[in-house]
């Protein structure tokens, strides 16, 4: 019987990753930016940032949150998000790097 439950738990676990992953890659431009602002904040808050780095990663999330107003204009073009979709990227992976640097 224990078998059998934890067979039906690692199925439900299996088929519940997928989503979650999809869930986080087609998240929308304004999710995305207030995860990473959080993200910031959590990693000053935390010591996993110090301040001269969290002004950085600031003031770059403050240009790309420009442009996106920029490219809001006429509309989001599928190039345009795609674009504001690998900055946020870059962004993200800066975000990552600098509260692991120690």
């Amino acid at each position: 019987m224990k078998t059998v439950i934890a067979l039906a738990l690692t199925a439900a676990a299996t088929l519940a990753v997928p989503g979650a992953a999809q869930a986080q890659r087609y998240q929308s431009i304004n999710q995305r930016q207030a995860n990473q602002f959080a993200r910031i904040n959590q990693g000053v808050r935390s010591g996993a940032l110090t301040r001269p780095e969290a002004a950085r990663l600031r003031a770059q999330f403050r240009d790309l949150a420009r442009l996106e107003s920029r490219y809001r204009v006429n509309g989001l073009s599928p190039g345009e998000r795609a674009d504001l979709n690998r900055r946020f990227d870059r962004l993200s992976d800066r975000i990552y790097v600098q509260k692991r640097d120690r």
